[in-house]
């Protein structure tokens, strides 16, 4: 009997079911919406882009078509009714989540960190990233070409089902059909690709790499490598510049030392009070390079503690170095303002000895020449060297041995404190020289470290901050100058 009764509601048409469901048979309007439900899910899937919505607005679709169905007046044409009504339904959901009709489905990124979708009474349900992957696939597509193509695959691929529903010519169907086909490829296509793309290793990954570089590794390192590979005699070049360009700096810092002990020993004829000037100096410089090694490394250590972001290590570090070279900086003109200051007045009333005011010997003071020069510029060239900047290289050994060479021609027969009124002209134009070569390259470096080029190094970090950080450091250089400058009169005074 049952069997009977549901053959015959499968062969009614829309105008009998119209007229059954208006006499109250719930039997009867279910055929309705088994009928339709494809194509009006379809619609409303075609407009919002994702399952769960469209057949939100497509159960509320049959429901008003439930308590409106006595307004219909021309039973035969209940399909038209009923895509009228979901796209009344289609355009009140849009606009009551302000958003456009291609533009209701979750990114691609996002499926996977999605919850799954709740299992619909389909065996044939899809997950939440098959959906993002479906609509990411479609959204770009024309509505006019979207509709028949969703409902052309929703409905076992018959052209005449999807004629019927859209009231179009099946000739019509095909044509769109044929298009919306070629535009799904052309689409699919471009997703692959940029998907690809995005998906290469990118500023993260490069950003988190440079941050974690260790200090005593560099493309020497990796040359030595392969030279050992190829032969001893190739390997020796290689290993020891895998050794002497990281510990380069620190060959700078030691002729430093070694530079400054000479001209205490040149100058102060106390034993004693000479001991107690090396070891101030050897001390000060412990310091210094233990706050440059400890504040890098602690910089470090918050980008991976914090998870910084490659920019923000990048901002971290280089406001590091800037807070650091400006201590520095300050450091070392007041000390040599003083000094200055205090050896004018000592030698007017010839209270400095002997030995402080007779000129170095050549060799002496070209010892000492080399061994500041050294101590300046060893940073600089290892950075350039690392980078596998052979201009830059050679353009910092020229520039420190002509200001070393200038240096020395200035400073050699000067005695006492026109020795050292030099001192302070020559550190200046040596950090000019320093910043302006540190400016130039910086931008190579940074690419040769990512390994890309100079233009993308832009565009990875923001290597506008250097010569910000540089006006800077040049501005607090004229301050503390014209704080520390040594006045004749005040230590008379004193």
């Amino acid at each position: 009997m049952i069997s009977t009764q549901a053959t015959d509601t499968m062969t009614r048409n829309d105008a009998e079911l119209v007229i059954a469901s208006l006499q109250g048979s719930r039997e009867a309007f279910r055929q309705i919406v088994e009928r339709y439900q494809t194509l009006v899910c379809s619609l409303a899937y075609s407009a919002t882009g994702s399952v769960s919505q469209s057949e939100d607005v497509a159960q509320e679709t049959f429901l008003a078509a439930w308590t409106q169905l006595r307004s219909l007046r021309e039973p035969g044409k209940l399909r038209a009714w009923l895509c009228g009504i979901a796209r009344n339904r289609i355009h009140r959901f849009l606009c009551e989540h302000w958003r456009e009709p291609v533009s209701g489905a979750a990114p691609l990124e996002d499926a996977q960190a999605a919850p799954a979708l709740e299992a619909l009474p389909s065996d044939d349900a899809i997950s939440r990233e098959e959906e993002a992957i479906l609509w990411r696939s479609l959204e770009r597509i024309p509505e006019l070409y979207r509709e028949p193509l969703v409902l052309f695959y929703r409905q076992h691929q018959s052209i005449k089902d999807v004629a019927a529903g859209l009231e179009l010519t099946e000739d019509a169907v095909k044509q769109r059909l044929s298009r919306g086909r070629k535009l799904l490829q052309e689409e699919v296509q471009a997703f692959v690709e940029s998907t690809l793309r995005r998906s290469a290793p990118g500023q993260a990954f490069s950003g988190a790499v440079f941050a974690a570089l260790p200090l005593a590794v560099g493309p020497a390192a990796a040359a030595s490598v392969g030279a050992g590979a190829k032969g001893t005699a190739a390997a020796k070049p290689g290993f020891l510049a895998a050794w002497l360009v990281p510990l380069a700096p620190f060959l700078g810092i030691a002729a430093g030392v070694a530079a400054q002990c000479l001209i205490i020993r040149h100058t102060t004829s106390d034993r004693k009070l000479r001991f107690r000037q090396m070891v101030l100096v050897i001390v000060v410089w412990v310091v210094m390079i233990g706050l440059a090694v400890g504040g890098e490394a602690a910089t470090r250590a918050l980008g991976h503690r914090f998870e910084w972001s490659s920019r923000t290590r990048f901002l971290s570090m280089a406001g590091f170095w800037w807070v650091y070279l400006l201590a520095i900086q300050a450091w070392t003109m007041v000390s040599l303002g003083r000094l200055v200051g205090n050896r004018q007045p000592g030698e007017a009333a010839g209270e400095v000895p002997r030995a402080s005011v007779a000129p170095m010997k050549p060799g002496t003071l070209a010892l000492v020449v080399a061994g500041a020069h050294l101590a300046l510029f060893s940073w600089l060239a290892r950075l350039a060297w690392c980078a596998g900047d052979w201009l830059g290289t050679s353009a910092i050994a020229g520039t420190m041995v002509g200001l070393g060479v200038m240096a020395f021609l200035r400073i050699r027969g000067r005695t006492g404190a026109a020795a050292l009124q030099a001192i302070p002209l020559q550190l200046g134009l040596c950090g000019l020289a320093m910043l302006l070569i540190f400016n130039l390259r910086f931008d190579v470096w940074v690419a040769a470290a990512y390994g890309v080029s100079v233009p993308e190094a832009h565009r990875l970090q923001p290597i506008w901050i250097v010569p910000l950080l540089s006006l800077g450091l040049l501005l607090w250089a004229g301050i503390v100058a014209a704080l520390a400058r040594p006045r004749p009169g005040g230590a008379q005074a004193r």
